[in-house]
């Protein structure tokens, strides 16, 4: 004879599958906010330690708090004019840039995704060759200087990142996705492609739009290469320039002094230097968080 199966009454199986949800996200919350403090670790000491004295930077190294509270780094940046002037040179480096490469981006990217271009495949291969195979610093050098002529100019900035291949296919991959039908309905309508364009396709595509003009904002704002190539003038050096050479002289000047194990008088310079360089481009991250998010996932889930 089989015995009675005992069964669990509904209530305390919701009761307990309740308790168990509400520890496993209490657990998984704990752990996100223990690796975000670990995160932002680094950010803390950099900042702090900027507004620490050369004595107590020298004596303690880093610290959380520092021993010597002091403004004097800051001073030290902002009282010429190179700050300024090379701070309004990569904010117009980054405007223009980013404008002006997001819109040939996605012009071009609309072109090899269009079905009835006939030369799609030939253009895609000429975009995919030069992101793999370079054309070397010397064909480089000598097409922006000598044919050109853009040496000490903010074009020479701007006019090399203005085309980038990788966000061009990630653009095209979105172009694809989406319906064909509605080209053709606007064409009925008698819409051109520019008004279709900018019309149809441009506010739909706003969520990768934005992720690639976040990537171009970063390339423009972070580059320091292309000004120590073709910028010899000092009056036009960009951030990031300004920051390397300071960072290089600091290094050379405790080199000299003989004594490399210990910190620069200056340390707390290229600190503030960092968080005075870093500022600008952390406010564009809540603006584009939102459209950032959805670029990544596009295409994720299918039907």
């Amino acid at each position: 004879m089989n015995r009675p199966v005992a069964l669990i009454p509904p209530a305390r199986v919701r009761r307990t599958s309740g308790i168990s949800d509400k520890m496993a996200m209490f657990l998984f919350g704990l752990f996100l906010i223990l690796f975000a403090l670990v995160c932002l670790f680094p950010f803390w000491l950099m900042v702090i330690n900027s507004f620490s004295s050369t004595r107590s930077l020298a004596v303690n190294g880093y610290s959380i708090w520092p021993d010597e509270f002091t403004l004097e780094s800051y001073r030290f940046l902002l009282q010429g004019k190179q700050m300024f002037t090379s701070y309004g040179i990569t904010i117009a480096v980054t405007a223009i840039g980013t404008v002006i490469g997001l819109v040939v981006t996605a012009l071009f990217a609309y072109v090899l995704a269009h079905p009835k271009n006939r030369y799609g495949g030939f253009l895609s291969f000429m975009t995919y060759v030069p992101m793999v195979f370079g054309s070397g610093l010397v064909g480089f050098y000598l097409l922006v200087v000598q044919w050109l002529h853009l040496k000490d100019t903010l074009w020479a900035l701007v006019l090399p990142y203005v085309m980038n291949p990788f966000f061009a296919f990630i653009l095209v991959s979105f172009y694809r996705s989406l319906p064909y039908e509605l080209n053709e309905s606007a064409n009925i309508d008698g819409a051109g492609e520019w008004t279709i364009f900018f019309k149809i396709i441009r506010p739909i595509s706003t969520p990768v739009i934005a992720t690639i003009s976040l990537f171009y904002a970063l390339q423009y704002w972070n580059d320091w290469w292309l000004s120590l190539l073709f910028i010899d003038n000092s009056d036009m050096y960009p951030l990031q320039l300004l920051l390397r050479q300071l960072m290089s002289q600091m290094q050379l000047t405790s080199l000299n002094h003989g004594n490399v194990l210990t910190l620069p008088p200056a340390e707390g310079v290229k600190l503030a230097t960092v968080c005075l360089t870093i500022g600008p481009i952390i406010l564009v991250y809540p603006m584009v968080q939102k459209y950032f998010v959805k670029g990544l996932t596009l295409g994720s889930v299918k039907g």
